[in-house]
């Protein structure tokens, strides 16, 4: 309303000038200056107020979490150097008889879909807090102080929810803290350093004898880059890693999604948990919801193995694609895949789950591999071994085919990742070094000679193989899908042969 009295005002006022035969150009140009420091005023006021609301909706009872430890699979270690920490939380007495300072903030840092915001739930029912949550993009606006402001009235929020509730403690959980607790560089202010300054004084503002004790956690996958000062001793004291599952977590957290789920007996866990090497956590859910719907697509009563093993090729690779390749191309591929499966089950024998012809993703055919036994370090001849499993498509094809194609692009990266790992480790024939006082010509020429005489090696062992080619080529053009087992036996019968 008084933006529509000022420019009624403003535009009588110019009429009057120009009745009176006065240039009026001076006047608007004042107009126009004052409307648009008065608008920048408004929509600072209005995010402010934005803000302030939605922090009143967080702080809110019905946002107090029922998520407990229990029903997290997985992390054992995580959870319980947690709870540790929350433990000085619950037991404030037995803290001040030894003289302990309060833990101010805690750190989940991990990849994502590790279970993060679901620990940081659980920290709240397990100490019988409120939990009031924000996302650190909520902190960035156009407008300076605003992130600032909200930084304030999230800390505020979260004790009047607390007396609201009748609680004596809080959790302010801050996802994605990256974007706003990224490392200060020298030169001009940013807005996120204005945000950063506020969180760091909240932070340092509480006290021991407060009525209601806050605790601050926050969840990032790119802890290299947050400010020292927000990682130092008195601001979050505790770091904990939530990393990828062993095989042992990745069967408590299927066990957990699969309760719900009328499984096969023929259904074994602990096998796709094995064959789902790398999967987060989140992953792993998808992955059951997703057996769940092939079962589903097709009739079935119960999820069947085959249901878990093509959810298991979806969620690593996508959907099946519509794309119709020529016989030529069919052949190739076929042909390619053979040949990573077979130096697969030479360097480790057992390790190929699925050789299969249909389309995914980007992919015109894959080779999925469990790799047995989760695996966290390697030897020369180990990282050799992947080497050669990634060389040996397009060494089956020049075998087989006597030409090469586009299709090993990938496996040419992957080989020279290896590669560069083995000189970079202290494996290679350059023996330990520091890579940063290595010359791009002398790493390229080490990690060329490693490829090449590994791709001749490659070579040699595939043509053991030669007639192996022709029979699982026709099963696969006919088929699409060789399974391990399959595969397995026709390398045995023609190995004995």
């Amino acid at each position: 309303m008084f933006f529509y009295l000022m420019a009624g005002v403003g535009l009588a006022t110019v009429i009057f000038l120009m009745f009176l035969g006065m240039n009026p150009l001076p006047l608007l140009v004042v107009l126009a200056i004052a409307w648009l420091v008065m608008s920048m005023q408004g929509g600072r006021m209005s995010a402010g107020k934005l803000g302030q609301k939605q922090g009143a909706n967080k702080g809110d009872a019905s946002a107090i979490p029922t998520t407990r430890f229990e029903e997290i699979g997985g992390q054992e270690h995580a959870k319980n150097e947690l709870k540790e920490a929350l433990d000085f939380l619950l037991h404030q007495d037995r803290m001040l008889e030894y003289g302990i300072r309060p833990i101010k903030g805690i750190l989940l840092a991990g990849p994502p879909g590790t279970g993060k915001t679901l620990m940081a739930k659980a920290a709240a029912h397990y100490t019988d807090s409120v939990f009031v949550s924000a996302s650190g993009s909520e902190f960035v606006e156009m407008y300076v102080g605003v992130g600032a402001q909200r930084v304030r009235g999230l800390f505020q929020d979260a004790r009047k929810a607390a007396k609201k509730n009748e609680k004596k403690s809080a959790i302010i959980f801050i996802d994605e803290i990256d974007v706003i607790g990224g490392k200060r560089e020298g030169g001009q202010q940013r807005e996120y350093d204005q945000t950063l300054n506020q969180l760091l004084t909240e932070m340092d503002g509480i006290r021991v004898d407060e009525e209601v004790r806050i605790l601050v956690m926050a969840a990032t996958n790119r802890k290299e880059m947050l400010d020292p000062a927000l990682l130092r001793p008195g601001r979050f004291d505790r770091h904990i890693l939530v990393d990828l599952p062993d095989k042992q977590a990745r069967l408590q957290i299927l066990s957990l999604h699969a309760r719900n789920k009328p499984l096969s007996p023929e259904v074994s866990l602990e096998q796709v948990a094995q064959d789902t090497f790398g999967f987060s956590g989140a992953q792993l859910e998808s992955l059951t919801n997703e057996a769940a719907i092939y079962a589903l697509r097709e009739g079935k009563k119960q999820l069947e193995p085959a249901h878990f093993q093509a959810a298991i090729d979806k969620v690593m690779m996508g959907e099946k694609t519509d794309r119709e390749a020529s016989h030529e191309e069919k052949m190739r591929v076929a042909v390619h895949e053979l040949g990573h499966a077979i130096m697969a089950e030479s360097v480790q024998p057992g390790s190929v789950s699925c050789v299969a012809l249909a389309p995914r993703g980007q992919a015109l055919g894959y080779v999925r591999q469990h790799p047995g036994q989760d695996r966290y370090l390697y030897t020369r001849e180990e990282l050799e071994g992947r080497i050669q499993v990634c060389l040996a498509g397009a060494a089956a094809e020049q075998l087989i085919l006597h030409s090469k194609s586009t299709g090993a692009q990938n496996d040419y990266e992957q080989a020279n990742r290896y590669a560069r790992g083995l000189v970079q480790s202290g494996l290679s024939e350059l023996g330990i070094i520091d890579p940063d006082l290595i010359s791009k010509e002398r790493l390229h020429e080490t990690t060329t000679g490693i490829l090449n005489d590994l791709y001749s090696k490659t070579e040699q062992q595939l043509m053991r193989y030669r007639a192996l080619f022709d029979e699982c080529t026709a099963i696969l053009m006919k088929e699409e899908v060789l399974t391990g087992e399959e595969f397995r036996q026709l390398l045995r019968e023609k190995t004995s042969a």
